[in-house]
């Protein structure tokens, strides 16, 4: 077989991943689709209307972007949510999460494929079709890529990032004739490194750990000084976080705004704490820290006592690596993700609750997603290392037959459960889906060109589902940003100081700004609403 004939079978081999992936991204939509469950979480809607507010707003413009969520995914849904209907049903902010699910279970066929082809080309397929299926068919995956969240984009980025750099890697060994191929390899990591900054702040750690390890390899590469591409590549991973921190200083006037400010992790912990407890398991102590956010991983494979074989067979997985092939190092890449978890329950106001410990409850248990590359990749590795460590060839069928069945029992344990993920956003949108769907009801009722004054940091998906434009509310994104610590000529503190002035209704929370505002003006009262565990809503006349 000559290279370009086998080059256009592995191209060939590619492209069916990414058709079956594809199949399995638009199957799982629309069972979830039509079940009505990819508003569910509550984060999932936020990040459709910050990119809905950017052009349907009373202030429209890139500040309506905010601070604390970094602005990659919602540029990117921006395009398909245009459509009123795309953005009421939430599809517009589906579209970017599939097709990045469908570039992450691509990245992570190539990736194991070209790492192990390095020793065992004959095998490399096969492994490579495993860890791709293992990590295409996770039940908690298949639902979080059919919503607006920003996990399967951030893994897409993660996955083709250390592709590209063992590609890098590689091409520096085969001396200077390959060094431009090298390049190409490094800029094309650096460009996926870049994004991943922009979509979370995982990515920030990854960088700075991906930058720290090309410095210390290759520093100048076999006969050509690979200093200044190293610097360029060093200085792009730090591009995106220098520019979050001026971006936060000369619009907030504080760089660190989306770390600290009122709508920060750390700021919700304070106001969510009980006085006497910690705010949540791991606070202050890393080994909790990280053991919380290895078990959240745990539940992203399995239930029960499966969890503990799937973190022991990929640390195995690890541990072969490691031992016997040093080419193969650069997956341990995959584990990035516990150091930076670990900091962020200990020390960044980042909780995660999982059943199996206090409080025994579903809370940021999407974070161990993070972890499926690693437990999906080293799981591969395990099983290959299994089959290559037995003669007869009926032991090897034994061995990859009982990896496949693994796999498949747990996968099917975790259908049976229902997902973590999806148990995680329908417990905590229950009450906020009743009382948001009986405001929108009473919306609805409300003159077509009504404006309204209403907090929409908590129950945006009220207007969302009436089809009200966000244009029609004045909201606390109203104002100008950059007059610190208030603005009192702004729309929002002028509305606020005056609902009657520059409100057909007002819409309240019971403790929400507005309520404060108004609810010792006597307007009259035109509904209110409650539901169990949700702050009631009260619709106010205005003028």
């Amino acid at each position: 077989m000559t290279n370009a004939t086998a080059k256009h079978g592995w191209d060939r081999e590619t492209a069916w991943v990414a058709v079956l992936a594809g199949c399995a991204s638009v199957i799982s939509f629309l069972i979830y689709f039509r079940r009505e469950d990819i508003l569910l979480f509550g984060d999932a809607v936020a990040h459709i209307n910050i990119a809905r507010r950017v052009f349907d707003s009373r202030t429209p413009g890139l500040l309506q972007l905010g601070t604390v969520w970094l602005p990659l995914p919602h540029l990117l849904m921006m395009p398909f949510l245009i459509s009123k209907r795309l953005w009421q049903t939430g599809v517009g902010g589906s579209v970017p999460s599939m097709v990045a699910y469908v570039l992450g279970v691509t990245g992570i066929f190539r990736l194991v494929r070209t790492t192990v082809a390095s020793s065992e080309k004959a095998h490399a397929g096969k492994v490579a079709w495993f860890a791709a299926a293992v990590l295409g068919l996770n039940p908690n995956l298949l639902y979080v890529q059919t919503t607006a969240m920003t996990e399967s984009l951030y893994l897409a980025l993660f996955v083709w990032s250390v592709v590209y750099l063992g590609e890098f890697v590689r091409r520096c060994g085969e001396g200077e004739l390959r060094w431009t191929a090298a390049k190409r390899s490094l800029w094309k990591c650096g460009a996926c490194l870049a994004a991943a900054c922009l979509t979370r702040y995982d990515g920030w750690f990854v960088a700075g750990a991906m930058a720290a390890l090309v410095m210390l390899y290759r520093w100048r590469a076999p006969g050509v000084d690979g200093r200044p591409t190293v610097v360029a590549f060093v200085l792009l991973a730090a591009a995106v976080p220098v520019l979050w921190f001026t971006y936060n200083a000369m619009v907030y006037r504080n760089p660190l705004e989306f770390a600290n400010g009122p709508y920060s992790a750390r700021a919700i912990e304070k106001k969510t704490a009980v006085p006497g407890f910690p705010p949540h398991p791991g606070t202050n102590n890393l080994a909790v820290a990280a053991a919380y956010f290895v078990k959240a991983g745990e539940f992203s494979v399995a239930e029960g006592n499966w969890q503990t074989v799937w973190l022991g067979l990929a640390l195995l997985g690890s541990v072969v690596v490691c031992l016997t092939d040093r080419r193969k190092a650069g997956l341990l890449l995959l584990w990035l993700p516990v150091p930076f978890y670990m900091l962020s329950v200990a020390y960044g106001g980042v909780p995660i609750f999982t059943p199996a410990w206090w409080p025994y409850s579903l809370y940021n248990i999407r974070y161990g997603l993070q972890l499926l590359p690693a437990l999906a990749v080293f799981l591969a590795l395990a099983a290959a290392y299994g089959a290559s460590a037995v003669r007869s060839v009926p032991a090897k069928w034994a061995v990859t037959a009982l990896a496949l069945g693994f796999a498949t029992v747990s996968y099917l344990g975790v259908w049976r459960a229902e997902p973590g993920c999806y148990r995680e956003a329908r417990a905590n949108s229950r009450t906020r889906l009743q009382i948001e769907s009986r405001l929108a009801e009473q919306l609805k009722r409300l003159p077509p060109d009504a404006g309204f004054l209403m907090y929409l940091g908590e129950h945006v998906g009220a207007l969302q589902e009436a089809g009200i434009p966000l244009r029609r509310a004045i909201s606390e994104g109203n104002h100008r940003v950059w007059k610190q610590p208030s603005d009192p000529e702004g729309l929002w503190e002028r509305a606020l100081a005056n609902p009657s002035g520059y409100a057909d209704f007002v819409v309240a929370f019971d403790g929400d700004s507005v309520w404060q505002a108004v609810h010792e003006l006597g307007l009259p009262v035109m509904a209110r609403i409650e539901v169990a565990g949700q702050h009631a809503a009260t619709i106010y006349r205005g003028r």
